[in-house]
């Protein structure tokens, strides 16, 4: 302290410290909120509050007389926190006491909570294992981790084939593989029982593929009919007849060759592209979603490859049979008109509510 400058009175600082306390205590009485109790603390006890201003002084005092001050600056912070807690706590108190007040009628009904909706993959899946069903197709299931053997050998997919390749498949401990399809619920099935089979293989498959109308997994449908006399007329009825049952008798369906190891002769199936409307083009460009040919591949087929037969005992030169199978989200995409098929695994309520 200069020699010029003035020391505080110490009486009139601890007096107004005290006089702090009772101020707070009779402008807190008024407060209805604890937001504004919040406040009114903020203007005593805050870095630019009436008491901290009070103690800018402190610095001005000889040092024997500081301890008074401080100890007048404590109990005011202490009476000032301790209101606070009182008020806060009797503001509880009126709100718990104005809650058990209320009167509640419990003969009234509850409101009832809003009911789900089954998945659409599920609503598809569902509907097609039905169509199949009127057909006197039974509905068999398989593990979704698979020996390769199973998988690719018994299927007469060679070594060396692309989609044994680790870029392509999923490969866990053990030498066993997440499988690539439902086929091995087929060759499954071929083991444990005689022909005449006739079953559809619905089940999740696992592929390293992942955008609009590819993830790495999805779920499948596969469906094999094994007896004597069986051709490919009878495979071409019988997607005709499923595919006009599940879309309608106006979507456009085409079969075109292609090859698949364990069927032979082979087909695609691919359905019109609604985006485009099977022109190729949408807005102006390219159909994003068909990638400009109009179609959509929704699933392969094939007369089931002697070797096959072989694999499991059958004797091939007694039966004959057809396979075909096909991606469940694609059949959705086509069926709900959906243009990218990621939407069916986000979770999002608003999208699945849809579907009620």
């Amino acid at each position: 302290m200069s020699s010029g400058e003035q020391a505080p009175n110490v009486a009139a600082l601890i007096g107004d410290l005290d006089r702090l306390a009772g101020a707070f205590a009779d402008e807190i009485g008024a407060l209805a909120t604890e937001q504004e109790i919040r406040l009114a603390q903020a203007r005593y006890l805050g870095k630019k509050g009436r008491v901290s201003e009070l103690m800018k002084a402190l610095g001005r005092l000889p040092p024997e007389e500081r301890p008074a001050v401080g100890e007048a600056a404590n109990r005011a912070k202490a009476s000032i926190e301790g209101a606070v807690a009182t008020r806060l706590a009797a503001l509880d108190e009126a709100d718990l006491a104005a809650d058990l007040a209320r009167v509640v009628d419990v003969t009234l009904p509850a409101r009832g909570a809003a009911l789900g909706t089954l998945h659409p993959l599920t609503l598809v899946r569902r509907e097609i294992e039905g169509i199949f069903l009127g057909l006197g197709f039974e509905v068999r299931t398989g593990p979704w981790v698979e020996t390769e053997w199973n998988n690719f050998d018994a299927l007469n997919t060679p070594p060396d084939h692309p989609a044994r390749d680790m870029q392509d498949t999923f490969f866990v401990e053990g030498g066993r593989i997440l499988r690539s399809h439902t086929s091995p619920v087929q060759i499954r099935t071929m083991l444990s029982e005689p022909p005449p089979i006739r079953i559809v293989a619905p089940g999740n498959v696992f592929r390293r593929d992942d955008d609009a109308t590819h993830t790495p997994m999805f779920p499948q449908m596969e469906g094999l009919l094994v007896d004597k006399g069986v051709s490919f007329a009878d495979l071409k009825g019988t997607l005709l007849y499923f595919v006009h049952r599940f879309f309608g008798p106006n979507l456009g369906v085409r079969l075109r060759p292609s090859y698949f190891p364990f069927t032979e002769p082979s087909a695609e199936v691919d359905a019109a592209c609604y985006l485009c409307a099977g022109s190729g083009l949408s807005a102006g460009r390219s159909c994003r979603l068909c990638k400009g040919s109009g179609w959509i591949e929704i699933g392969g087929a094939g007369m089931v490859h002697p070797n096959v037969f072989r694999a499991v005992g059958y004797d091939p030169q007694a039966v004959s049979g057809f396979a075909f199978g096909m991606g469940l989200s694609r059949m959705a995409m086509l069926k709900f008109e959906v243009d990218d098929l990621r939407s069916f695994y986000e979770h999002d309520v608003r999208f699945l509510a849809q579907f009620r």
